[in-house]
């Protein structure tokens, strides 16, 4: 079936504009890409393949932009590799702190496309919510991201540059696995993931790779609305942790907030869950539930959800989140009342169904507020404050 509106559900990405002064990014390159630009740049294979070595360290371990700090390489070759190459980070256009602590970045591309980030802190950890795309396609009717057209996927290094700018802020260099406050990473920001597997992918390889961000793949957690074909390859290519957006047990309801219900069912998106490689009682599935008033928040549909679980038999535990409101939001939030009856129906049945404590709500960076503040305020506003931020800071 046809999903109607503005949803392409395999979108055709916009080709990116070669940079502008000709460089090459070297971010987002993995080991194999980064000696091979090297070599097409005309450096001998020999050595193309020991500069790609000290490179990567300084890349991913130091978190070095700046080739002239290479201290490992000589004084004629750094001038060679600054006229050719470039080691980016996603312009930060707007920076802002919750009351809680939240911090949410608005970020441009070199293209002029505005994305998001978001860095929740905690007492035991903090998790980097990274985007996938430059809006999204999938039109949720909850989620705030989703009232907002793709425009394209975001690249491996604008992925990856999303890590390396919130460690570039939390000052976590050299890269080191232990005492760091950037611990985990959810790939919950704006866009589909597995809409933009291939560029997904190789971020996340990135990050996991032991010479340089280090990041255990136990800690990162992959959110999916549920692009069932796609779900098998991330866990034998990627191997991190599932999360599903679920948000509903029956068909008419899941049909009307997550409209990719209508091309990739709930039974088949949970065959799917039971099938997903890795998954057990120590990497249990998420699956996120969006508790909306008098939508989806009965005792039936909690009675309906374990039914599901124990059906599919799916090592699972359910993440329930409070509807964090938005300007013309359909839905308003479930009382705090029938949360707590909705967890302790799936609590009794032996499955944990935490309630989610929204974050930076107060600066649009809870879970579906994600929306580029480009479309708030126009771009000269945002240019001016930008200035604004320099001059203080001269």
């Amino acid at each position: 079936m046809p999903i109607p509106g503005h949803i392409d559900p395999v979108p055709v990405e916009r080709i990116l504009a070669p940079r502008s002064d000709g460089r090459i990014d070297l971010l987002g390159l993995s080991k194999l890409d980064l000696r091979m630009a090297l070599e097409t740049s005309q450096l001998e294979p020999k050595q193309a393949k020991l500069r790609a070595k000290q490179l990567w360290h300084w890349i991913y371990n130091r978190g070095v932009t700046d080739f002239e700090l290479m201290t490992d390489i000589s004084k004629t070759l750094r001038p060679w590799l600054a006229q050719r190459f470039v080691i980016s980070r996603p312009e930060v256009i707007e920076a802002q702190v919750s009351t809680d602590g939240t911090r949410k970045w608005l970020l441009r591309s070199d293209d002029g496309q505005d994305y998001e980030m978001v860095f929740i802190p905690d007492a035991d950890r903090g998790t980097l919510c990274v985007s996938s795309q430059v809006g999204c396609t999938l039109n949720c009717r909850f989620c705030h991201t989703g009232t907002m057209r793709l425009v394209r996927n975001l690249t491996a290094g604008e992925i990856v540059g999303q890590v390396m700018l919130a460690r570039d802020g939390l000052g976590e260099w050299p890269s080191q696995p232990e005492g760091r406050m950037l611990t985990n990473i959810v790939m919950m920001g704006m866009g589909e993931p597995l809409y933009n597997f291939d560029n997904v992918r190789d971020a996340l390889k990135l990050v996991m790779d032991g010479d340089g961000l280090a990041l255990s793949k136990r800690r990162i957690t992959l959110s999916t609305s549920g692009v069932v074909p796609m779900m098998a390859r991330a866990g034998e290519e990627i191997g991190v942790n599932l999360a599903v957006s679920l948000h509903a047990v029956t068909k008419e309801i899941r049909d009307e907030i997550v409209p990719l219900n209508r091309k990739y069912g709930i039974e088949e998106l949970l065959q799917a869950c039971a099938d997903y490689p890795g998954a057990n009682n120590a990497r249990r599935i998420t699956f996120e539930y969006v508790m909306l008033k008098d939508k989806n928040d009965s005792d039936d549909d909690a009675r309906e959800l374990v039914r599901l679980i124990k059906h599919y038999r799916l090592p699972a535990k359910v993440n329930l989140i409070p509807f964090n409101p938005w300007p013309g939001a359909p839905y308003e939030c479930s009382t705090p009342e029938r949360i707590k009856a909705f967890s302790n129906i799936i609590f009794e049945a032996g499955i944990s169904a935490p309630t989610r404590t929204p974050r930076g709500r107060d600066i649009d960076a809870a879970c579906g507020q994600l929306k580029t503040a480009a479309e708030k305020k126009t771009r000269a506003e945002l240019d001016r404050l930008a200035e604004e931020k320099l001059a203080a800071l001269g």
